[in-house]
């Protein structure tokens, strides 16, 4: 297994060259270390999807029915009751509650940074 490869500044100040009174070279960052005023709008990654299987043997039945909706009502009602059912969990969902990967949508973090904005100057 091969040592990992450090940049050369690294392995000098390692090594002592640097301890002869001299000081190790300055890490400047290129932009100022604070938060921006505000994060780019990202699209939110869609949800998966639901009541498929209740759609899909809903147009079955419609296909086999040339497209009746009288003898297909049962299946129309469980596909209304599943979407009734997806839309009242999607609601019920607190809008301040993180994303399935644990992030927070760009529209939340950009109000938190408007309500907590960044200390320019010291008081």
């Amino acid at each position: 297994m091969a040592a990992p490869a450090y940049p050369g500044w690294v392995t000098r100040w390692v090594s002592g060259q640097w301890r002869n009174k001299k000081r190790p070279p300055t890490l400047r960052p290129p932009r100022p270390l604070a938060l921006a005023d505000r994060v780019a709008n990202r699209r939110e990654r869609g949800t998966e999807a639901t009541c498929i299987t209740e759609m899909s043997v809903m147009m079955a039945c419609w296909k086999q029915n040339d497209f009746s909706d009288l003898p297909c009502a049962e299946e129309i009602r469980r596909f209304y009751d599943c979407v009734a059912k997806a839309e009242k969990e999607r609601k019920s969902q607190n809008e301040d509650t993180l994303s399935s990967r644990g992030n927070l949508p760009s529209s939340k973090v950009n109000k938190l940074l408007k309500r907590f904005p960044q200390i320019t100057r010291y008081v």
